[in-house]
């Protein structure tokens, strides 16, 4: 797997230099100048650890909790009066873990980032299915949160104990969303299961609209070896099979794609913290994204809390962009959406993407991967999967071995991927 990543990786940058994160980072982050700036928030905390997670994530205990989000607000403060005024962003989202086990302290972290962000595009919140009741969503809701993802992976039996998790309750789920409203009401579901059909997934699709979600995402089920799960991960061609037949359904009933993974029967619904050019990330595990580095912060709650009471950034790992490796990075993740659009690349880059990468435009083309109109490129059926099947090389690949160290060591000296 690293092989194929690594000539890609080659062949895109133009370059045998790697992608190399080292143990330094910048006291004072840029993200004043960036365009399109987005904001992520991380609660690492969880009553019950799923082992087939991959995302940092540590046993909820309420004092253990405090302390963190107490860490957490220095943080925002630590990096937002670094820039006069307030910054103009999108969206923001809060990952975890379950952040509703910190609902009660959600709008002093908003109210936080208020002081020096004007948010533009909502906010959007994780929920475990458990954390849905009329309670919770009305003190999210009152905190200022307007969109919610629940993870709820699968309502059958079968697969939910398959991944070492309990029933979903149907009914309660469509009481509280049906009396607390939000913008975009997106529901998670893992595909390529042991086992699972299309018709498993259908029924999971159907019973999600059906109980208030306008927006669905069907993550693939990804084998990261540092996870404790004994689940076997699908042969590709099953797994194609699967995606395809998702993604014929999912259009024939009208809905909008809005990811390689993502529908909406709802234009104005959305959920996904992935596809922005820039973003701020606060919180152990927390990436941030600049015109010209990467970083990411410990992993580790107690070196997180250590670095921000002593007043500086808990950065683990900064990697420092070659031009091409900054264009690669963005077109992966551009990508995400099915589509790029050749005027925003050069609005980002200031040179043109048939300039940059002509030849591999059209071989995409040729081989069917994409199809192009007035400088736009959407993804195939063909492409999409295909899209899907490179990124589980990339995540095994390059994220599997960071996120991996990461969760052994605080602050490495160096990753080279």
């Amino acid at each position: 797997m690293s092989f194929i990543t690594s000539l890609t990786r080659i062949w895109l940058t133009h370059s045998l230099k790697p992608f190399t994160f080292k143990n330094e980072y910048d006291q004072s982050l840029p993200y004043a100048a960036c365009e399109n700036l987005g904001l992520y928030v991380h609660i690492p905390f969880c009553k019950s650890i799923c082992n087939f997670c991959p995302y940092c994530k540590v046993p909820y205990s309420p004092a253990l909790c405090d302390s963190y989000i107490d860490a957490l607000i220095r943080e925002i403060h630590l990096v937002g009066s670094q820039q006069p005024g307030r910054k103009k962003v999108g969206s923001l989202y809060f990952g975890g873990g379950t952040p509703a086990l910190a609902a009660n302290r959600l709008k002093e972290i908003i109210d936080a980032l208020n002081e020096h962000f004007i948010i533009t595009e909502g906010i959007g919140l994780e929920l475990h299915p458990d954390n849905v009741n009329v309670e919770t969503l009305q003190t999210l809701q009152a905190a200022g949160v307007t969109k919610i993802s629940i993870g709820i992976q699968s309502f059958s039996d079968k697969y939910q104990k398959i991944l070492g998790r309990k029933t979903v309750d149907a009914a309660a789920l469509r009481e509280a969303l049906a009396r607390v409203r939000f913008e975009t009401v997106s529901m998670d579901f893992i595909f390529a299961l042991p086992g699972q059909s299309f018709e498993d997934l259908r029924a999971d699709i159907d019973e999600a609209f059906s109980l208030g979600a306008n927006h669905i995402a069907i993550y693939p089920f990804i084998d990261f070896t540092f996870t404790d799960s004994p689940i076997a991960a699908m042969p590709k061609k099953e797994k194609r099979k699967l995606l395809d037949a998702i993604t014929r359904y999912c259009l024939s009933r009208g809905y909008s794609r809005r990811s390689i993974w993502t529908f909406s029967n709802d234009e104005d619904a959305s959920y996904s913290s992935m596809t922005r050019d820039n973003f701020l990330g606060f919180g152990c595990s927390a990436t941030s994204l600049f015109k010209g580095q990467f970083k990411i912060n410990t992993f580790d709650v107690a070196s997180y809390r250590e670095r921000i009471d002593s007043g500086t950034l808990a950065t683990a790992l900064t990697l420092r962009f070659t031009p091409r490796q900054r264009m690669v990075y963005w077109l992966f993740w551009t990508a995400y959406s099915t589509r790029v659009n050749a005027d925003d690349f050069e609005k980002f880059f200031g040179v043109s993407l048939k300039r940059s990468y002509g030849f591999a435009l059209w071989l995409a083309r040729r081989l069917g991967f994409v199809h192009e109109h007035d400088g736009v490129y959407e993804m195939t059926l063909k492409g999409a999967f295909y899209y899907h099947y490179y990124e589980s090389f990339y995540t095994l690949s390059y994220i599997d071995k960071m996120w991996g160290i990461l969760r052994k060591e605080a602050f490495p000296e160096r990753i080279v991927l």
